[in-house]
């Protein structure tokens, strides 16, 4: 069998037979010892430590023996790996084995030359894992590759990576080497004409690290990019792609520990008040109990978080962030337990006030990973998503001014079942591509009308990168005209092309545009039709102007155009004028809210004396409690000396109440006895 031959056929393996030939080519089998041995002569220390505990964890199972005490290092070391993949299941570990061998050695399908084919394991899929991997994977068990994600285990830096770079091979002009995908046209922007078809464009400057799931933004034609999972790692570089020159180039946050933005995946970037990104939700290694919103000045290149009032929602990652005016409406996702959720919340970027909606109807099922947009700034439309055992393809529209959710018919070419997708929309168009349903990525590019809730395909790309789950899409434009630009993903390895299309369907500029020239056009001629007759079929009848008292006529191509100028800078100076006073009532209140602040630090200011007075009292009245506690003391001391004084002077007092018995009695004996005596005295004389 040929290499290429045998890369197809080991491409084409359905798990765990895919498993045990990227564990054979690995060097993986036989004793513990000797699979160790294996991987370590292939791949870095830190890489064959992980391939050897998710082989262990695939094919033995948790680590169930105790911590070594007398063995080397190296042992140390693997079961310190083993043992920090917990609980997970052996499918899982198969299957993130599979993954990071692909990301390691691209390659390796068509090196191989002979694999294990295991009888199938009868393992359940288990979505629970360990607190040390809290962000179990589902990868497609066929060519695809394609993932479904639960929150994420490990958060590192962009520099701090423990896997090693995927190794793309660039041109000098910065493109990848690789071959592009038949259905992807790699040509300048400059010079494609065709539309509704993906193009590869020369980028130039270092690419960003390939990646999933992150969050992209367009501002001043400058697409950013933060964050992101990458091998499992989370991230927070923020890049930014000039689409004016096509060149990459990381934005340098300034230095401080302030700063330092939390790494995560998951999460919305949304742009802001022209020259600030808000990065909303996420999963994170230490997940707060609350969603937290972060800013980035891009004048200042510093991060910061966002202070809001009211209750703020869960944290969450997975959710939909759609921005509607001047608030942010968040829909869905998964909390920090890897509960689903369907909940609906609004932040008034203008109060930062927090609130959770109450509304009617039947809402969508707790999903994640789904996509979201608004039409005619009334609607919410959420498309797709999904649970942790299946995808959805069903559509609910929200009317955010009845607060009542509804599940409208869709016609045309319904799309399947899918997740992790991404889109943008294009006037009243919603494009959507990517996702996938745990067993393919999704190929095609489709678009929805959001007046007619019509479907339709737009095109096909076999192959990856567009068939990716976690892309990323944005609206954003060149030369003149509307562009679709995708990054990132992920199908069998972490991408970081970019990919471009340009709709044929009516853009937001060229639909305001439309529509303004048609009402100007009509408020103009609305008096030349009602001298109109009708003529002779298929012909119309023809006016001649002669001069401006002839009557009624046709405004011509130039009158028309400036009629419409005019229309469009009145109407311009109405926005320029209600933008002037709403900027006046945002200054008002960001003044009364600096007032209402000022307040509120001296009433807690207040507050913290009178407790400080508070505290003083009560140790004041402690000392009190203490001095009566021992008056009392004394008291019934003085009490028992008392009772005992009254004994001593009832005894005091029967002592001298004997002592005069005694003394009259010896006072009556002595009277006796001197009478007698006396007696005798006068015997003796006479």
């Amino acid at each position: 069998m040929s290499a290429a031959a045998m890369a197809r056929s080991v491409s084409g393996l359905a798990y765990p037979e895919r498993f045990y030939a990227a564990a054979t080519y690995a060097g993986l089998g036989g004793s513990p010892k000797s699979a160790a041995k294996g991987v370590a002569s292939k791949f870095s220390n830190e890489s064959a430590l992980l391939l050897y505990a998710l082989y262990q964890q695939a094919t033995i199972g948790p680590c169930n023996i105790p911590k070594p005490r007398g063995w080397s290092p190296i042992e140390q070391s693997k079961w310190t790996s083993w043992n920090g993949l917990g609980n997970m299941a052996s499918t899982e570990a198969m299957r993130l084995f599979v993954k990071i061998l692909e990301e390691e050695d691209q390659g390796w399908y068509s090196r191989v030359s002979n694999f294990i084919a295991e009888p199938v394991l009868d393992v359940e899929m288990n979505l629970a894992v360990n607190p040390e991997f809290q962000n179990s994977v589902k990868i497609d068990s066929g060519t695809k590759g394609v993932i479904r994600h639960t929150p994420e285990v490990v958060a590192v830096s962009e520099n701090g990576s423990i896997f090693p770079e995927t190794k793309n091979i660039l041109t000098e002009n910065g493109n990848n080497s690789e071959t592009q995908d038949k259905d992807i046209v790699s040509e300048g922007l400059g010079v494609v004409s065709v539309y509704d078809q993906w193009v590869a464009p020369t980028v130039s400057g270092t690419h960003p690290k390939g990646r999933y799931e992150h969050g992209a933004a367009v501002i001043d034609d400058k697409m950013y990019i933060f964050g992101g999972n990458h091998n499992g790692r989370y991230l927070n570089d923020l890049q930014v792609l000039d689409m004016r020159s096509w060149t990459w180039s990381r934005v340098e946050v300034r230095a401080g520990t302030d700063n330092m933005k939390t790494p995560c995946a998951g999460h919305s970037l949304i742009p802001w008040d022209g020259n600030k990104l808000l990065s909303v939700a996420g999963y994170t290694k230490n997940p707060s109990e609350t969603l937290q919103v972060e800013v980035f000045d891009l004048q200042t290149c510093t991060w910061s978080t966002l202070k809001t009032y009211g209750k703020p929602p869960v944290s969450r990652g997975g959710q939909s962030v759609t921005l509607v005016g001047t608030t942010l409406v968040i829909f869905g996702g998964q909390d920090a337990k890897r509960s689903l959720l369907n909940d609906l919340h609004i932040l008034d970027l203008e109060s930062m006030t927090w609130d959770e909606m109450e509304t009617a109807g039947v809402p969508p099922s707790p999903r994640s990973d789904h996509a979201a947009a608004v039409h005619a700034d009334r609607y919410l439309l959420i498309f797709g998503g999904g649970s942790h055992a299946t995808c959805f393809n069903d559509l609910h529209v929200l009317d955010l001014q009845t607060m009542e959710w509804s599940r409208p018919t869709q016609k045309g070419e319904i799309p399947s079942p899918r997740a992790g997708h991404a889109g943008a929309t294009v006037g009243e168009n919603w494009f959507i591509v990517g996702g996938g349903d745990n067993k393919s990525g999704v190929s095609a590019t489709v678009v929805l009308n959001m007046s007619t809730l019509v479907w339709s395909v737009v095109t096909t790309v076999q192959g990856r990168p567009l068939a990716s789950e976690g892309l990323s899409l944005v609206l954003s434009s060149y030369s003149g005209e509307d562009i679709l630009v995708s990054f990132g993903g992920y199908n069998g390895r972490f991408n970081n092309e970019v990919n471009v299309l340009k709709p044929s369907y009516n853009s937001t500029l060229q639909s305001t545009m439309m529509e303004t020239s048609v009402q100007n056009v009509t408020d103009a001629t609305r008096d030349v039709d009602s001298e109109f007759e009708t003529g002779q079929e298929g012909k119309i009848k023809e006016i001649s102007v002669v001069n401006n008292d002839a009557g009624p006529r046709i405004p011509s191509v130039e009158e028309t155009n400036e009629h419409l100028v005019a229309a469009l800078k009145t109407e311009k100076e109405e926005f320029e004028s209600s933008l002037t006073k709403e900027k006046m009532q945002t200054l008002q209140l960001k003044q009364e809210l600096v007032e209402a602040e000022s307040r509120n630090t001296d009433l807690y200011k207040e507050l913290q004396s009178i407790r400080g007075q508070l505290a003083a009292e009560q140790s004041r009245c402690f000392k009190l409690e203490v001095d009566v506690a021992e008056l009392r003391q004394k008291l019934q001391t003085m009490e028992s000396l008392q009772k005992e004084l009254e004994i001593l002077q009832r005894q005091k007092a029967a002592s001298e109440q004997a002592a005069a018995i005694h003394a009259k009695q010896r006072q009556s004996s002595g009277g006796v006895w001197g009478w007698l005596a006396g007696s005798e005295k006068l015997d003796d004389s006479s």
